[in-house]
């Protein structure tokens, strides 16, 4: 798979009938909202629903030109589209629980997180996203013996030593796998980061 940025993708979505650009952004991106809508409580449907609405007005509003990478990050422009779409897809869920009517105070308006939370968790599962697509990325460019080592010890928290006798390497080609992906991570994460 090729490697490829967000500021290229961004590029390449001023293509009005670029499929493969949509699809790039559309597989980069949804993950994130996913995960972020079913921390919400969300159905894993409900959750594909508001990643589907947030990723079709994303695309209406950034061919209208309504993005301006100048005034915020695309992470925050996605993420007001998000919690947007999110706290419509909560409301209806609200409804569907028989709740129209309830007061203001009932258990589902008690336990929904204000704005600042909500911003917190976008962040993370953003960060998420981003760290599972590089890691992707890395997994086809070093070899399989190389990325066990750096996920037992990196990932596991697991001691370089008992990791050189479960791998057969040595310990300091742990330590050096260890260190080659995470170089290698935060050069692709930087790619990512001109824009997110």
């Amino acid at each position: 798979m090729e490697w490829i940025t967000t500021s290229t993708i961004l590029q390449s979505l001023k293509e009005f009938h670029n499929q493969s650009a949509w699809q790039r952004f559309a597989e980069r991106f949804r993950p994130s909202i996913v995960r972020f809508a079913r921390k919400l409580g969300l159905s894993e449907a409900e959750a594909e629903d508001v990643a589907q609405e947030t990723l079709a007005a994303f695309a209406a509003a950034y061919r209208d030109g309504r993005y301006d990478r100048d005034k915020g990050r695309l992470s925050r422009w996605l993420f007001g589209i998000a919690y947007r779409q999110a706290q419509r897809a909560r409301t209806g869920q609200a409804r569907r629980a028989g709740m129209e009517g309830a007061p203001e105070n009932t258990s589902f308006w008690e336990h929904a997180p204000d704005e600042q939370s909500l911003a917190r968790l976008w962040d993370q599962q953003w960060e998420q996203g981003l760290l599972e697509q590089c890691l992707r990325q890395v997994r086809q460019e070093v070899e399989p013996s190389t990325m066990r080592a750096f996920e037992a010890v990196a990932l596991a928290d697991r001691a370089p030593a008992a990791v050189a006798a479960e791998t057969g390497l040595s310990v300091k080609a742990v330590y050096a796998a260890k260190y080659r992906v995470l170089k290698r991570i935060r050069e692709l994460r930087a790619a990512l980061e001109d824009m997110t």
